[in-house]
């Protein structure tokens, strides 16, 4: 068995180590790829060469080489192969959801969060200025009318109303733009 020493194995790496490179960077086109390649082919090289003596070093490299950047290649293919596949299905959700989306109407979206916040502020406000809202907004009364059977001023019937508006504005802030359709006619 042939002794191989630190300067058998920098020669073979100075004389074998720019070919080797080039060689692998042609195939990966990725310098730090090519450069893990070619130290990896180097080390099983000499692992070799130390157990027994090759007829063609360069030959023997070349080989470890070729296989090391194909099973590098056929790993980027699968990687690649799953990155389609979780994207297309990113799309397809994404897709899901904006169909959805766009097949909601809004007024059904948010009318039981308006209605159950309505119903809470209406609950909060004076007995008195929840039942002229009522009759208002839910009995289509009119003011006069309202103001006539509770019998208070019409400008009374107004305040009550314009108070409510109020209340509910600062409770539907969110949903302000449905809250103008939704009740304010």
């Amino acid at each position: 068995m042939p002794a191989y020493s630190e300067n058998s194995f920098n020669r073979i790496y100075t004389e074998y180590y720019t070919k080797s490179f080039l060689f692998v960077k042609s195939y990966v086109h990725d310098d730090f790829v090519a450069e893990d390649i070619v130290s990896e082919a180097m080390v099983k090289l000499w692992n070799r060469m130390k157990e027994r003596p090759l007829e063609s070093v360069q030959a023997y490299l070349f080989t470890i080489l070729k296989n090391s950047s194909l099973d590098h290649l056929k790993h980027e293919t699968v990687k690649k192969t799953a990155y389609r596949s979780i994207n297309e299905m990113l799309k397809l959700e994404l897709d899901i959801r904006i169909s959805v989306l766009q097949s909601r109407d809004p007024d059904k979206i948010f009318s039981s969060e308006i209605q159950d916040i309505v119903k809470n502020t209406l609950m909060s406000l004076p007995e008195k200025t929840r039942q002229i809202f009522t009759m208002s907004r839910f009995e289509y009364k009119s003011n006069k009318e309202i103001a006539d059977f509770l019998g208070i001023t019409v400008k009374g019937v107004d305040y009550h109303i314009a108070g409510t508006i109020k209340e509910l504005k600062i409770a539907l802030k969110d949903y302000l733009p449905l809250l103008f359709s939704y009740f304010f006619h």
